[in-house]
């Protein structure tokens, strides 16, 4: 077994606990399911939000899915001008076997953000 790191975003279509809640669920279960993961597996969970985002945090979605006993935070993300708006995003540490292949995780308009990774569509 050994660490590894993997991103993933999604994009959320209105500043609402709900959409937010609703995202993040859907964002963290792809990941789980595409890396063949369980909460106990998860070191850690970085969550960013652009400025457009601020009904909830993403990390109740997260603990709500069984993340009670690994380390959440929530931050804002650097508001570069032109950047796409309403968007979540993740850096998840987790341990897996030393041959697994991370799958990072775009979803929604957010899949745009990194087309370049195919594993992540």
């Amino acid at each position: 077994m050994r660490l590894f790191a993997l991103r993933g975003a999604i994009s959320v279509d209105r500043n609402t606990a709900e959409a937010i809640l609703g995202a993040t669920e859907w964002l963290m279960r792809e990941i789980m399911k595409r890396n063949d993961l369980v909460p106990e597996d998860v070191v850690s969970c970085l969550f960013t939000l652009t400025e457009d985002l601020d009904a909830e945090f993403p990390a109740v979605a997260a603990r709500q899915l069984g993340f009670g006993q690994v380390p959440l935070m929530c931050a804002r993300e650097v508001p570069v001008p032109g950047s796409m708006p309403r968007v979540i995003r993740v850096l998840m540490h987790y341990y897996a076997p030393d041959e697994h292949e991370s799958r990072h995780v775009y979803l929604g308009d957010a899949r745009k953000l990194r087309l370049d990774l195919e594993s992540a569509q």
